[in-house]
C-alpha cells in the first residue's frame, strides 16, 4: 500500500543534529510575532480548506500543509474526467491566501502530541529528477515507496493543530487494483481517466485490430455503486452518446459501460425508491449493472470477477469507499473507531486520548475523524460543516471568547447525476423537511447546488461558462 503523508510549517531555521538515516532533520519555528499562536492545518480538503478560508489570519499565524497545492472540488471531478468541464473548474489554489498564510507541499509522517511537533517530508520531486521521464509526480496524494523524494526531513512546531488529512481509496487488498485501476479522488485522477478514454478510442480505431480487440478496449468498467461510480457512469454515457457517436460512429456502437458492486443495490445510502429509479434508468440507457459481484484480482487490461470469470477492459475506475490515511494509522495515543480507524473526537471536535481526555489543542475533522457516539456519513458536506464550525471556534478562542456550543450536522440532502440531464435528490433522512426528487427537477437542483457551492468568483464564472460552451460546441476530444 502506498504510504501517505501530509505536512507543515514556518520560517526561521534552528540547526539540529542529523539523526541516523534521516538526512538533516530540521526544526522550523514561526518568524511571526510571538503574540500570534501557531495554527497548523494538515490537509487542503473540504474541512481544511474551509478553515483556511474563514480563519482570522490577522490573529493567527496560519500554516497549511498538504501534498497538493490546491483544493479539489470533488463533485465536479466526474464532469472533468469526460470533458464536460475543464480541470481548472474543479480546483482552488491554496496559495491564494499568501502571504498571510504559509503553505508547504509536503507529507506529515508523525505527530508528537507531547512536544507539539510534526515530522514532515517534502512532496516535491528532487531537482535531479526535474524534466526527466522518471520524475515522480509532485503533488500526488499517495506516497510511492519508489519515490526518492527530496531526502530532507524536517520538524515543525505548532500551538494548535487541525488534522484534516482525509482518507484514501479503499481497495480491500484486491491484487492489482493500485497498479491497473484508476481512482477519482482529485484532478490528477480525472486527467488520467480523460486521457485513457481518448486513448481507448484512438487505439480501437487502428485498422490492424479485430472487432473482438476493439470491444475489449471499449469495455469501460466501474467498480463501486456509490455516488462517485454512478455519476462517472452517467457522465461517460453522455460522452458516448454525444461526441463519441458523432466522431467515432462505428466504435460508439461497440462501447459498453458496466457498473459493479458487491451490494444488492447501487446507491445504498439513498432512499430505496431512488436507487431503483437510478437502476431502471441505467438499464434503459444500456449501462449494465452487476450487483453482488466480487472482483478477485486485477491485471493489465483485464480483471477476474468471482461470478463472471475473466473480464477484459480498456478502462477500470475503482470507487469502493474509503481507507484510513497512513498518518492516522501511525497514531497510537488517541482513541479510534474500530471499523473506520478514524480518530474519535468529542462534540467540540477535539481528539480524545486513550485515557479518555479531550486534547484542547488538537482537533480532527473530515474523513479522518468521527464524533464519538454519533454516526455521520463520510461526505464533503459533513467535512465542510465541521470546517465552518471549527473556524468560528478558533476565531473566538483567539479573542478569549467562549465557544462551547457542540457541533451539529445539518443534513442538506444528497444528489447524484444520472445522465441525460436527469438526477436524483434525497433528503428523506433529514430531521426537518423531508423530500425526494427525480428527473429534470433534481438535475436543476444538482447544477444549482454545485454552482452555489463553488468557492471563488473565478469558478462561479468558469463553471456555468463551460456548461454553456459544451452545450453549444460539444466536448473537446483533443489529447494533449
Amino acid at each position: 500500500m502506498f504510504k501517505a503523508r501530509l505536512s507543515v510549517v514556518c520560517g526561521r531555521v534552528q540547526p539540529r543534529p542529523a539523526k541516523s538515516s534521516v538526512s538533516a532533520a530540521r526544526t522550523f519555528t514561526s518568524s511571526a510575532p510571538r503574540s500570534k499562536q501557531r495554527l497548523v492545518i494538515l490537509g487542503s480538503g473540504w474541512g481544511g480548506y474551509e478553515i483556511l478560508r474563514a480563519i482570522d489570519k490577522k490573529r493567527w499565524n496560519v500554516t497549511m500543509v498538504s501534498p497538493t497545492n490546491a483544493f479539489n472540488f470533488t463533485p465536479l471531478l466526474a464532469s472533468c474526467a469526460v470533458g464536460t468541464l475543464e480541470f481548472r473548474c474543479a480546483v482552488e489554489p491554496v496559495r491564494r491566501f499568501s502571504p498571510q498564510v504559509v503553505c508547504y507541499q509536503a507529507w506529515c509522517d508523525t505527530i508528537d502530541f507531547k512536544q507539539k511537533t510534526l515530522k514532515c517530508t517534502p512532496a516535491t520531486a528532487p531537482l535531479e529528477y526535474e524534466g526527466s521521464a522518471s520524475a515522480p509526480l509532485a503533488g500526488t496524494t499517495t506516497k510511492d515507496t519508489s519515490d526518492p523524494g527530496t531526502g530532507n526531513a524536517f520538524k515543525l512546531r505548532y500551538d494548535k493543530l487541525v488534522i484534516a488529512v482525509g482518507a484514501y481509496s479503499q481497495t480491500f487488498n484486491v491484487p492489482g487494483v493500485k497498479e491497473h485501476a484508476h481512482f477519482l479522488k482529485d484532478v490528477r485522477d480525472a486527467r488520467a481517466i480523460r486521457t485513457r478514454i481518448i486513448d481507448c478510442f484512438e487505439q480501437a480505431n487502428q485498422p490492424v485490430l479485430s472487432d473482438v480487440q476493439r470491444r475489449n478496449l471499449l469495455n469501460f468498467c466501474i467498480v463501486g455503486g456509490g455516488p462517485t461510480g454512478v455519476e462517472f457512469s452517467a457522465e461517460l454515457h453522455d460522452l458516448l452518446h454525444a461526441e463519441i457517436q458523432r466522431y467515432y460512429p462505428t466504435l460508439a456502437r461497440m462501447a459498453k459501460i458496466t457498473l459493479y458492486d458487491v451490494a444488492p443495490n447501487i446507491l445504498g445510502n439513498f432512499d430505496k425508491s431512488l436507487g431503483i429509479y437510478a437502476e431502471n434508468k441505467f438499464r434503459r440507457d444500456g449501462i449494465s449493472i452487476k450487483t453482488r459481484h466480487h472482483v478477485e484480482r486485477v491485471e493489465k487490461d483485464r480483471m477476474f470477477v468471482k461470478e463472471q470469470g475473466e473480464v477484459p477492459f480498456g478502462l477500470l475506475v475503482w470507487s469502493t469507499g474509503l481507507a484510513p490515511n497512513p498518518l492516522i494509522q501511525s497514531i497510537d495515543s488517541l482513541e479510534k473507531h474500530d471499523k473506520t480507524q478514524g480518530l474519535f473526537t468529542d462534540q467540540n471536535l477535539n481528539v480524545i486520548t486513550k485515557e479518555g481526555h479531550a486534547d484542547p489543542d488538537v482537533w480532527a475533522i473530515g474523513d479522518a475523524a468521527n464524533i464519538k457516539g454519533q454516526l455521520h456519513p463520510a461526505t464533503a458536506q459533513v467535512a465542510n460543516q465541521k470546517g465552518k464550525y471549527l473556524a468560528q471556534k478558533l476565531n473566538k478562542i483567539v479573542k478569549d471568547q467562549e465557544h462551547t456550543k457542540p457541533f451539529e450536522f445539518q443534513n442538506q440532502g444528497s444528489l447524484a447525476y444520472l445522465g441525460d440531464w436527469k438526477a436524483i435528490y434525497d433528503r428523506s433522512s433529514a430531521e426537518t423537511v423531508k423530500t425526494k426528487e427525480t428527473g429534470r427537477v433534481a438535475w436543476l437542483l444538482w447544477r444549482s447546488a454545485y454552482f452555489t457551492m463553488t468557492l471563488s468568483i473565478r469558478n462561479k464564472i468558469l463553471v456555468p461558462t463551460y456548461w454553456f460552451l459544451n452545450w453549444i460546441f460539444g466536448r473537446d476530444l483533443t489529447r494533449f
